[in-house]
């Protein structure tokens, strides 16, 4: 093993500063809204609270997660992110499989046509429209179905499909094996880290989209938790916005309330990523090796 030289050891200390400072400074705002969401009403309004709390009290965060439009609007969101999650992951897995066989008539075609949605769209107004036409307005399927495939996660799927030895298949089809048994019994059995990967890209933006619910949802019963944070963010300062009483406005800062809002929407994420973060760099590097 190469001795490291005084220049290597500079070069890590430079690196490990900087990383330290990056992480620093990311996690400083989110130790400012959490301490707004943990500290007194007074201490919040008074612009005391910097990375620690002042005061520490629960009543804030209590108040946000019994709140009957919270837990709606979380319930919402963990259905759009659950079944959106897993139709996009079939379709962009299935789609990307064909698209993986160059050998295929048109393929470059298509493959072509997939690459031209990355750079153009309808736009805001035909999507309404066509919405509107299917009568999806207010359905949470208006939230869902702009966004099962995305071309980038098919590419990286695809991109990994072309990874794999051509040899599995040509085996299996001496076997007697069909491309949908190959598919499913070899191709995604050996694909689990990229699948993870793009399951979390798929399912960070369902529980993170809140443009699209704000064009077309506008029942209260069916607004996603970043909807509803919005307008607490919005909002916060009408008591009749948060639809609390003028008791519980005494005691609860709108400031706190926003925090204490924002702290509470990232936890389901903060729970569901330590079980995919082992698949997550390993799918990225391997999905993006050809292509």
């Amino acid at each position: 093993m190469k001795k490291k030289t005084i220049g290597d050891w500079s070069l890590d200390i430079c690196v490990y500063v900087a990383l330290l400072l990056s992480s620093v400074l990311t996690l400083l705002p989110m130790l400012n809204v959490l301490s707004k969401a943990l500290s007194d009403e007074t201490a919040v309004i008074s612009g005391k609270v910097g990375i620690l709390p002042v005061g520490f009290q629960l009543e804030t965060m209590k108040y946000v997660v019994s709140s009957s439009q919270f837990l709606q609007s979380i319930s919402v969101s963990l259905i759009v992110m659950v079944v959106g999650t897993v139709l996009a992951i079939m379709l962009t897995a299935l789609t990307a499989y064909p698209l993986s066989k160059k050998h295929l008539p048109g393929i470059p075609l298509v493959l072509l046509l997939f690459i031209f949605t990355m750079l153009f769209n309808g736009g805001i107004i035909p999507n309404y429209l066509l919405m509107k036409e299917l009568h999806l307005i207010n359905s949470l399927w208006s939230i869902m179905l702009p966004a099962l495939i995305s071309v980038f996660n098919l590419l990286v799927i695809k991109s990994y499909y072309e990874s794999l030895p051509e040899a599995l298949e040509e085996s299996a089809k001496m076997d007697g094996a069909r491309n949908f048994t190959i598919l499913f019994r070899i191709i995604l059995p050996l694909s689990t880290p990229v699948i993870a990967t793009i399951a979390l890209f798929y399912a960070v933006y369902f529980w993170n989209d809140y443009f699209h619910p704000m064009l077309y949802i506008s029942k209260a019963s069916l607004k996603p938790l970043q909807l509803y944070l919005r307008d607490i963010v919005m909002d916060a300062d009408s008591s009749t916005a948060l639809n609390s009483s003028v008791d519980d406005m005494m005691k609860i800062s709108p400031e706190g309330i926003r925090s204490a809002t924002v702290i509470a929407s990232i936890i389901p994420m903060l729970l569901v990523y330590p079980f995919l973060q082992k698949h997550f760099v390993k799918g990225v590097l391997i999905g993006s090796v050809k292509g």
